[in-house]
């Protein structure tokens, strides 16, 4: 017997969001029969991507970024939903001591005595890091000892190559071997919102939109929540 292969929703994907889509995708796919073809990059390495010609049926990338790809045509206008927000967290390996990171003061020092920091560099979390750690005058001491990466950095607290991991709360508890911390301290922290939108181009479109309005609904909290994410009234 021949067995027809499902069509296939191709999404282009912030790593913030991967938690949810491996969730959601196989009863998605049970409802709709559509599966999910996923791939994931920082916003900022989706924007290079599409800029450079890349396409797909859905993106997922920040709300700031998703307003520019709508203006400039990129994603179709009255598209597009929000999904969830999340903020900024720290964690270490599993098991290892927990740092003191309640305050901005305590967030300094614990920085300056790590041995070793893993963070990002193009996404939105390792954006932000960069900004704070030079605001708060450490930025010289803090990138002589980092692990920076543009995958998951809870991997590489994992493996014992870095004390401390900063990354994406939802990116971070995608990674098993490590412990949260928790989030930075708010008066330094960093909250995104993450919004999806069908492609102009896309093949799918009508897929696409289902797929946005299956991720948008709100009896996907639990699921969302259970990621690190918030979703969003």
């Amino acid at each position: 017997m021949t067995v027809t292969p499902a069509v296939s929703i191709d999404v282009l994907s912030t790593l913030a969001l991967r938690g949810v889509l491996v969730a959601v995708s196989d009863d998605f796919r049970a409802s709709t029969g559509l599966a999910v073809t996923t791939t994931y990059r920082s916003t900022r390495m989706a924007l290079e991507a599409i800029a450079q010609g890349v396409t797909a049926d859905v993106a997922i990338v920040t709300r700031e970024a998703m307003a520019d790809l709508v203006h400039d045509g990129v994603i179709a206008a009255g598209s597009t939903a929000d999904l969830a927000s999340c903020g900024i967290a720290v964690a270490v390996r599993a098991g290892a001591a927990r740092p003191d990171i309640a305050t901005v003061a305590a967030l300094r020092r614990t920085l300056l005595d790590a041995k070793s920091i893993a963070f990002s560099r193009a996404g939105v979390s390792g954006m932000h890091f960069g900004r704070l750690i030079a605001d708060l005058g450490i930025a010289d001491e803090v990138c002589r000892k980092a692990h920076i990466s543009d995958s998951f950095v809870g991997e590489v607290a994992a493996r014992g190559d870095a004390e401390i991991a900063v990354q994406q709360m939802s990116e971070l508890m995608a990674v098993a071997g490590i412990d949260i911390v928790g989030p930075l301290p708010d008066a330094v922290q960093k909250t995104s919102v993450f919004t999806a939108g069908v492609f102009s181009a896309a093949a799918r479109s009508d897929g696409a939109a289902a797929l946005i309005a299956w991720l948008a609904d709100p009896r996907l909290a639990p699921v969302i929540a259970g990621t690190g994410l918030q979703q969003l009234a």
